[in-house]
């Protein structure tokens, strides 16, 4: 009886733990076809079907289901007999991951320059969206990890608290005046400038209204981090930034506004599929953890 090899193996790996076959191909820098040819060559060499092609999509067979973990032990045991004879050179491979605009904005920079360096036979692949579309991605495969606010939902996906984010009220000297205490009054006479509903910030910036029983005011809505704190400097109105954003630099005509209560930490996540046991994962996530602070912009 032929053996599988560990090619066809890989394939049926990503295709039994991605989203879709198109998603696994992708992964493998495969065509679907070829990726398709690659699982039904294992599929002739362990004598089952491991996909029931029938429907809309393929989904695993019982086999398939009971032939996973024998590959996920395989595959483990390859890439720690290379991790063997790859000590010192650091990882090899590719590694797709996401992370949120603000995190592009601060962290990101400084955290591919130091995996570039401590890896460098490592291929990176960073991309930037919202969170909601960064854990989709995570859960579908598509994505290796992602670093983004808050806990996922979904079973198939692990969360680990990396670290927090802190934000402050902020506006205009000019437009604050003498004032430096953000209240209900203060923002009924100004615009709040704020990312749209759905951002990361929605939470925290919906408790503070909701404690001060605030519903009706004026809105600007921007998705784009760099584009608030412009108009915020144009004096367009009040809102929030991380803290350290007003500390120097073309920030300096921005004054902080304490508040009561102040505005609670945002809770970045590492989120990675359920399953991976690959060492890449630990890697990554310890250099995160060693890289990550919201407070500085990368320039």
């Amino acid at each position: 009886m032929p053996v599988p090899t560990l090619k066809q193996m890989e394939a049926f790996y990503w295709a039994a733990t991605s989203a879709n076959f198109a998603v696994a191909a992708r992964r493998l820098h495969l065509s679907t076809s070829s990726l398709s040819k690659r699982i039904s060559e294992l599929e002739q060499a362990v004598g089952r079907s491991v996909f029931d092609r029938g429907g809309h999509r393929a989904v695993l067979t019982e086999d398939g289901h009971a032939l996973l973990p024998a590959v996920v032990r395989v595959l483990d045991s390859v890439a720690a007999l290379q991790g063997t004879f790859a000590k010192g050179r650091g990882l090899t491979g590719r590694v797709r991951f996401g992370v949120g605009e603000l995190s592009a904005l601060t962290w990101l920079p400084r955290f591919i320059a130091a995996a570039s360096r401590a890896h460098t036979q490592l291929r990176l692949e960073p991309y930037v969206d919202v969170g909601a579309v960064l854990e989709d991605g995570v859960e579908a495969g598509e994505l290796d990890f992602a670093v983004v606010a808050n806990r996922s939902s979904s079973p198939d996906v692990v969360s680990q608290w990396v670290a927090d984010a802190r934000f402050v009220w902020v506006a205009h000297r000019d437009l604050a005046g003498e004032e430096r205490r953000l209240t209900p009054d203060l923002l009924a006479r100004h615009t709040l400038v704020t990312l749209p509903a759905g951002a990361g910030t929605t939470r925290i910036l919906d408790e503070w209204l909701l404690a001060h029983r605030l519903d009706d005011f004026r809105r600007i809505a921007c998705n784009n981090w760099m584009a608030v704190a412009g108009m915020l400097r144009e004096s367009v109105g009040i809102g929030l930034l991380p803290e350290g954003w007003t500390r120097g630099g073309e920030e300096r005509e921005l004054v902080r506004l304490d508040s009561d209560p102040p505005l609670s930490a945002l809770r970045y996540a590492f989120q990675w599929r359920r399953g991976d046991t690959r060492g890449m994962i630990p890697a990554m996530q310890e250099l995160v953890r060693q890289k990550i602070d919201f407070s500085t912009m990368s320039a």
